[in-house]
């Protein structure tokens, strides 16, 4: 029998209704949630992802600008915008897009921006309170957007076995601290494989949940996972195929029609965990607004 289909799509849309009954109860009291969101050059990917970003923030009450600036721009001017940013109490929430010019350090970025509007949650003192075991402030989008599919689709991580596959810090990393914290919707095991693991498989294979965030497609293939598995793909990747009429299609970290056969669960590629990530954001901003009112 097949997988179930994890659709993100349908977890996001509820999701977002939350965001928006939490922003109108912010409007009762006064108060627009704001996020500020920082672009630098025009890669066509980031152009279309902070744009997806602003539509969908003005559907659910939060107010959003971006600002966006040319891709020579030096790194003392974004430093100098991320210094009002932070002072401009319109924004409780601040994104600088990834990636950078190579002109720019990232963490040199992402260091500079107030801990408490950290939107993305990458401040070493946000990442910190992660490892630390604290979930009330800002969580890494994509981490937590994998954390809420688990969780609304019934597949619990606690006492399940779950390797994640892919050790960045925008993923990887947080994702299974997260996994592993001793809070509710948690408390799996947790077994992290990357580029440097020589058999995979042999992870993979003993997994209830795994986590596929390599950046490579069919990096996960039928054998290397067992029957009832759940998989949850992050991996976005651009193939050619000359039956598309653009020339590409977009297709994750595993073999979608292989492993759909022996899995549980598991997510498509896409309509999986990207939309989950725009509504994580959403959440970590109208948040951020709440608690600049305590």
């Amino acid at each position: 029998m097949a997988a179930q289909i994890i659709d993100g799509t349908a977890i996001a849309a509820d999701i977002r209704a939350e965001v928006a009954a939490r922003a109108a109860a912010l409007a009762a009291r006064g108060v627009t949630p704001g996020l500020a969101a920082v672009l630098v050059g025009d890669d066509p990917g980031s152009v279309s992802y902070v744009t997806s970003k602003a539509k969908t923030s003005g559907e659910v009450g939060i107010f959003s600008e971006t600002f966006h600036l040319p891709a020579e721009t030096p790194q003392s001017e974004l430093l100098a915008l991320i210094a009002r940013l932070n002072a401009d109490a319109r924004f409780h929430a601040i994104l600088p897009q990834l990636p950078l010019p190579p002109q720019i350090d990232e963490r040199t970025i992402i260091d500079a921006v107030d801990p408490a509007k950290d939107v993305d949650g990458l401040h070493p003192v946000n990442l910190g309170r992660l490892l630390r075991g604290q979930t009330d402030g800002a969580i890494p989008c994509t981490p937590n957007g994998v954390l809420q599919l688990l969780a609304r689709t019934g597949n619990v991580p606690a006492g399940k076995h779950v390797v994640v596959v892919g050790r960045s810090t925008l993923v990887g990393r947080p994702l299974a601290v997260l996994l592993s914290n001793k809070t509710r919707g948690a408390n799996a095991t947790v077994t992290i494989c990357h580029t440097g693991t020589p058999d995979i498989g042999a992870f993979t294979r003993t997994a209830d949940i795994v986590v596929m965030a390599a950046g490579r497609p069919n990096t996960l293939r039928a054998d290397m996972v067992r029957h009832g598995v759940v998989v949850i793909d992050v991996g976005t990747n651009r193939i050619e195929d000359a039956s598309r009429k653009r020339g590409w299609r977009l297709v994750g970290d595993a073999d979608f029609p292989a492993i759909r056969e022996v899995a549980s669960w598991i997510t498509p590629v896409p309509g999986g965990v990207g939309p989950m990530t725009i509504a994580m954001l959403l959440v970590n901003t109208v948040r951020a607004a709440e608690a600049a009112l305590t």
